[in-house]
């Protein structure tokens, strides 16, 4: 199967405001015990989520239905940071969203973000208030990421993204999934293989 390009984005936004969220907030140690990634995405902000229950808070956005059907997440500042997991990425992926605008990620959560074919791309504090703002007052508002234009537009307004160069590239051609492109000419790894005295033992 082709791995496809990730040129553009779009539907509603769930917004999740503050700096510093790390991967064990996004999803805690505990649900890092089985042998694969499904139904992580039950777990998302698990501890967050029951913090804003138990303690009369308002509704974490992950547990708000205004923003159960979101297919991009709004963030702050150095989001992803702390351990390496990639379990975090996968249990964003897993709900449904599809790609993350924010300030600024970590960059081990941005890598593994992109192998999932999940950009996170990032603007403006400034940009990212607004439209949190404007998602928080109509959680129906359509927003759309386009990558080839590096534009983020909302309704009647569009503000400038950015992502690296490799990245960008590796989402416009449909390059980003590295284990999809290995698979595609899987007769060459093979080719390959015979020729290696460590996997053959031919010494």
């Amino acid at each position: 199967m082709a791995v496809e390009p990730v040129r553009q984005i779009s539907g509603t936004a769930l917004p999740l405001r503050g700096d510093d969220i790390d991967t064990d907030r996004i999803i805690p140690a505990r649900f890092l015990k089985s042998v694969s990634f499904e139904g992580l995405e039950r777990h998302l902000f698990e501890d967050d989520r029951r913090e804003a229950d138990t303690q009369g808070k308002a509704t974490h956005p992950a547990s708000n239905p205004a923003y159960a059907r979101a297919s991009i997440m709004l963030v702050n500042a150095n989001f992803g940071c702390g351990s390496s997991r990639e379990h975090a990425p996968q249990a964003i992926r897993r709900r449904g969203i599809r790609a993350v605008l924010g300030q600024s990620f970590s960059e081990i959560f941005f890598g593994n973000s992109v192998a999932l074919g999940m950009p996170c791309p990032t603007a403006s504090r400034e940009t990212l208030h607004a439209l949190m703002q404007t998602v928080e007052a109509d959680p129906s508002t359509l927003l759309s990421i386009d990558l080839e234009k590096m534009r983020v537009r909302a309704p009647g307004r569009e503000y400038e993204i950015s992502l690296p160069a490799g990245a960008r590239e590796a989402f416009l051609v449909g390059s980003w999934d590295a284990t999809g492109l290995l698979l595609e000419q899987f007769e060459q790894v093979e080719a390959v293989a015979g020729r290696l005295p460590y996997v053959t033992a031919n010494w």
